[in-house]
């Protein structure tokens, strides 16, 4: 199952870092029309991935003893999404043996200061700060 489980995950980190990169290259992030943005199933998306991703942020909260270490994977969930959650997902099932049972990697308590995390919501955040910049100048 542990094997099964890092190939989908890696599926999903794959396809996510090409499908982000893609729409990159077609048009900058903050340059959704406004009738996409305003639309109300654009807006009842949203809504449904953000509360998804902090549903997989409590388990995060559960697993990580370190206050920096929950806030890093915060800031990088909700700016990187499915990318930091399979980054997460991924590093958890890579730091167990194959032969461990789903249910210890799951209730697995971590300490430390979470550095991938930290590198993601670095990555996240200023990647969102500098597409907000890029997007919107200042006058």
């Amino acid at each position: 199952m542990i094997i099964f489980l890092r190939g989908l995950f890696l599926v999903v980190l794959a396809s996510m870092l090409c499908v982000t990169t893609w729409a990159s290259l077609q048009c900058p992030l903050f340059a959704v029309p406004r009738a996409v943005a305003t639309h109300p199933w654009f807006i009842a998306t949203m809504f449904d991935a953000y509360w998804g991703f902090t549903t997989f942020f409590v388990w995060v909260c559960y697993r990580e003893i370190s206050w920096t270490s929950k806030v890093a994977w915060f800031l990088a969930i909700m700016a990187l999404g499915n990318i930091a959650m399979s980054s997460y997902c991924l590093a958890a099932l890579f730091q167990s043996p194959t032969s461990a049972k789903v249910s210890d990697i799951l209730t697995a308590r971590r300490s430390g200061p979470g550095l991938l995390g930290i590198l993601l919501a670095l990555v996240g955040v200023g990647g969102t700060v500098a597409a907000a910049l890029v997007t919107h100048p200042s006058p």
